[in-house]
């Protein structure tokens, strides 16, 4: 058993894990492994019957997996996490373990293009209905609220506005009607701490922030505990009514005794179980490796991205800046209530030239690695409207704060100086 740390620079070390019992190994061992054996029938009727949890398959559970989902908890204040095998699993499972056919939720429309794109089309094939809302004004989620909505989602930086989402305005709207806020943190691990402003779940793409050496693709899924789904009976069915897939287990009552963690033993038993996105333990071995160091990168990415910012903003080729170092009006003061530890190392800015402009800057970074990534220990480019966010239309890209030259830049923890000088050097040979 390890210390109830409350400090992410601790917990990134120590949470979940002290040593293995059997060879003092101090490092994580990888559990490559499908299968545990059971240490008898009684053993194995009670893991499946959810009396005891423990290992069965590592579809469905691992070993190492364990002490990952244990730290990002423990990092998020949660009681409870799942790690898939993408960011991409864990925004499509967070919502399907709510929503089934004919069943809607309503989402911002500032969000990654991946996840747009799958809330749009994909979810839409399945029957489930995303509505898209301009989170500027909290309001707007109640407005597109019905019986049939199960969830608000949003992203606490959405890539690439980083505008920062109103966390709590839009919990407590979604509280007194039994509709949880399910939160995508990925740019924004140990900055900002969603549960402490109302919201239920939250979802990390760990191949960003949390690896942070652009090695592993991985996702998960954190609960916060907090949400008492049996007040909700009918604005949550799939909690509070028998469950088909797992022998009519009615979630919300079958979980009592193992604690407030209907919504995430739901996720791991069925949706995981039965879709399959699991994480490897490798993978989920390389990101315990990034929690080592995610609280002091972070605090790295924000000081050299406040710098950056700064820097943009006074340059005469540069029309605009969007990082929370700068933003103003409400989004500043959104930015000042809940980035607590930093603005993090994300930013876009837009170029006088237009998309020629943004081309040749992009073109002419020699440090800058141009890759379709961003939260890596190394400072990254791209420009969106041709890449990350090529599927969508030209309403599509405005709504998601996107026009034609705006570059992405993720602020690595290289020297400020190296980095200013690359940005700068790429800059002096933009034609605008």
């Amino acid at each position: 058993m390890t210390k109830n740390y409350t400090n992410p620079e601790t917990i990134g070390l120590h949470a979940g894990w002290r040593k293995d019992e059997n060879t003092n190994s101090v490092a994580v061992p990888i559990h490559q492994t499908t299968s545990f054996q059971f240490d008898d029938c009684d053993h194995a009727a009670n893991l499946f019957g959810l009396s005891e949890l423990g290992n069965i398959y590592s579809r469905i559970m691992n070993p190492t997996c364990a002490v990952l989902e244990d730290r990002v908890s423990a990092i998020e204040g949660g009681v409870g996490a799942v790690a898939v095998a993408s960011g991409q699993a864990a925004a499509a499972y967070a919502i399907q373990n709510l929503c089934k056919k004919g069943d809607n939720f309503v989402t911002s429309s500032h969000l990654y293009g991946g996840t747009y794109n799958q809330f749009k089309n994909v979810m839409a094939d399945m029957g489930i209905e995303a509505r898209f809302v301009d989170p500027k004004d909290p309001e707007n989620f109640q407005k597109a609220v019905d019986e049939k909505t199960r969830a608000f989602y949003g992203e606490v930086l959405p890539n690439p506005s980083f505008e920062v989402f109103p966390i709590g305005e839009v919990a407590a709207i979604g509280k007194p009607l039994g509709i949880p806020l399910i939160v995508d943190n990925t740019a924004a691990p140990v900055i900002c701490r969603p549960f402490d402003y109302g919201a239920t779940i939250i979802i990390h793409s760990t191949t960003k922030y949390i690896g942070g050496h652009g090695t592993s693709i991985g996702g998960i899924i954190v609960d916060s505990g907090l949400f008492d789904w049996e007040d909700f009976k009918e604005r949550q069915p799939a909690l509070n009514e028998p469950d088909p897939s797992y022998s009519g287990a009615v979630w919300s009552e079958a979980v009592k005794p193992l604690g407030p963690i209907a919504y995430i033993l739901k996720l791991r038993t069925t949706m995981l179980r039965d879709m399959g996105a699991a994480m490897s333990p490798f993978n989920a071995f390389m990101f315990i490796q990034g929690l080592e160091t995610l609280a002091l990168r972070m605090r790295e990415h924000s000081i050299n991205a406040d710098q950056v910012a700064d820097f943009l903003s006074k340059h005469p080729k540069v029309e605009r800046v969007s990082h929370p170092s700068i933003a103003d009006g409400i989004y500043q003061e959104r930015a000042r209530k809940y980035l607590t530890k930093g603005n993090g190392g994300l930013m876009g800015f837009e170029l006088k030239g237009g998309i020629e402009a943004g081309k040749q800057f992009i073109n002419s970074l020699e440090m800058f690695y141009h890759v379709a990534n961003i939260g890596d220990s190394r400072s990254l480019a791209i420009h969106p409207a041709s890449t990350t966010h090529s599927q969508l239309n030209e309403d599509e890209l405005l709504n998601a704060g996107v026009t034609p030259g705006y570059v992405r830049l993720s602020i690595g923890i290289e020297h400020i100086d190296d980095i200013l000088e690359d940005l700068s050097n790429a800059l002096d040979k933009v034609d605008a």
